[in-house]
């Protein structure tokens, strides 16, 4: 962290403005990267991973990164993806007899994962009662015992 001694109160305040500006520009970005195994490589299904996975950026606040390992045995096509984004790992494993329905299967399962996190983390905030809130309830109370 910067030396934060010598400098104006107001220099401060307008460099954690830009910080916080920066932090808070929109959706994360999310590098995928896709490992084969077992497969030849194409670009084809590594785009359509790349594209189906780059939206999960818009339910985390930081960058996050997504590795994505598809494997055939047979006729079984597995696919296991992970997404890392600071101290939050989320896993999804899925087999099907498609590359392309595992990776869309796999993008609907983290999605979920990631979004039932992100409800759970917004749903601890506790919100104080705004002043119209407190003087209705303490009308109601008020009518209730008289």
């Amino acid at each position: 962290m910067k030396d934060n001694r010598g400098r104006g109160k107001r220099a401060r305040a307008v460099a954690r403005k830009q910080r916080r500006a920066a932090r808070v520009k929109g959706p994360a970005a999310t590098t995928v990267t896709v490992t084969f195994r077992h497969v030849d490589p194409t670009d084809a299904i590594r785009q359509y991973a790349e594209r189906k996975l780059a939206h999960l950026g818009k339910y985390l606040k930081r960058d996050c990164d997504a590795h994505v390992t598809l494997s055939v045995d047979k006729h079984r096509h597995h696919g296991e993806v992970t997404v890392k984004s600071g101290q939050l790992s989320v896993t999804a494993q899925e087999e099907t007899k498609d590359l392309y329905s595992v990776i869309d299967l796999l993008a609907d399962k983290v999605g979920r994962q990631l979004k039932r996190d992100r409800e759970k983390i917004q749903g601890k905030k506790v919100r104080t009662p705004s002043t119209g809130e407190v003087l209705s309830a303490v009308e109601e109370a008020d009518r209730t015992i008289a």
